[in-house]
């Protein structure tokens, strides 16, 4: 029987457990968490992400490794690739965790992207302020999840205090972009070298967070495809293999910039369990074992949401017709993802209608 490891025992690790069981394959995680959510469907070795002999005796027990976020260190990824195949690599997770990094390699494979500044100091924060422009967001440019580690700056008075709030950190000063939708491409590439696409989605964040997708977006057929052109260089420059996610602006004059990329399966993609022929989690499952991908095609309107922070009563939940619930069996505490909900049909406006009756029942999430 194939066994593939997960770094990380969370919500994403979980639902990649309940893919793979489906296709016959275990899945084993490691996590340093005491009582990961992801332990009531696969084992979980309880250590560091830095501990390389109890990684070691992990991999001793495995076919192929994968991650779940973006937080496990790209020396432990190159170590384990040393023993077992791994994927993604270590080169698209050190990429990712970087945000001048991420920029560099969006501008070389041909998207578009917002003007930024990298700034190591309160003075390059003042240089990067005069070039760029006001308003602008400061972030970290390593570390940062969901809004943390963030400032948003309206006038050159807020500058030493944004500074100070993200823990006069390496960052990166980007423009605030005037967009009108939010969007995510989620593409998945195989170890066979096969990639395919799934439809575009439209997100809204609230606070930093995820609060909504709705899939398909309502994007031009010209937008998706450029945005998968890009993607698909991205994909074979990287060598990446699994699932890969990149958050996109669609802005007021109809510009398509890239924001961010997520080398995982994401949370903009949980709506393919229910809305698509083969979830992300499958086909990421499929794609770093050499197996052939599965459909990405929608089966029918589709929209998704998070629920952040406290837990909505279950029976309003269930009584939503073709609503699914996952909860993610996680305790309750501010701004934690603490499970989502799904909803499909064949006619959006009932899909969007269905929504409505969610949002007034699941709460926006309240930020960090």
């Amino acid at each position: 029987m194939t066994t593939v490891g997960v770094l990380g025992a969370g919500q994403l690790a979980r639902m990649l457990a309940l893919a793979a069981h489906r296709l016959g394959i275990t899945v084993r995680a490691l996590d340093p968490s005491d009582h990961p959510c992801a332990a009531p469907v696969c084992p979980v070795t309880q250590a560091s992400f830095t501990d390389l002999p109890a990684i070691d005796r992990f991999l001793d027990t495995l076919d192929a490794l994968t991650f779940e976020f973006e937080s496990i260190p790209a020396d432990t990824i190159r170590h384990a690739a040393e023993r077992l195949p791994t994927h993604p690599n270590a080169e698209s997770l050190r990429l990712s965790q970087d945000r001048v990094l991420e920029k560099q390699v969006f501008s070389e494979v041909g998207f578009e992207i917002p003007r930024f500044a990298p700034v190591d100091s309160l003075e390059d924060l003042h240089t990067g302020a005069d070039h760029i422009g006001l308003p602008a967001i400061l972030k970290s440019r390593t570390g940062g999840y969901d809004g943390r580690s963030q400032a948003r700056i309206h006038n050159h008075d807020q500058l030493a205090d944004a500074w100070a709030a993200i823990g006069a950190v390496p960052a990166i000063l980007e423009e605030l972009v005037p967009f009108e939708r939010e969007i995510s491409l989620i593409g998945v590439r195989s170890t066979t070298g096969e990639i395919d696409f799934y439809p575009p989605v439209e997100n809204l964040h609230i606070n930093s967070t995820l609060y909504t997708s709705r899939a398909p977006a309502e994007l031009s057929r010209a937008h998706e495809l450029e945005a998968q052109h890009h993607a698909r260089t991205m994909l074979e420059r990287l060598d990446h293999v699994g699932v890969l996610c990149i958050e996109l602006f669609l802005t007021r004059n109809a510009r398509l910039l890239a924001n961010e990329f997520a080398p995982r399966v994401h949370n903009s993609g949980h709506w393919t369990i229910e809305g698509a022929h083969t979830s992300q989690f499958e086909n990421h499952i499929r794609a770093i074992l050499g197996l052939p991908l599965g459909s990405t095609e929608a089966i029918a309107h589709s929209a998704m949401i998070n629920i952040v922070g406290v837990e909505p009563p279950l029976a309003k939940l269930l009584a939503i017709e073709s609503a699914r619930t996952h909860l993610y069996t996680k305790q309750p505490r501010r701004g934690r993802k603490l499970g989502h909900v799904t909803v499909t049909d064949n006619d959006p406006a009932h899909t969007n209608a269905l929504l409505d009756r969610l949002t007034a029942i699941i709460p926006p999430p309240p930020g960090v």
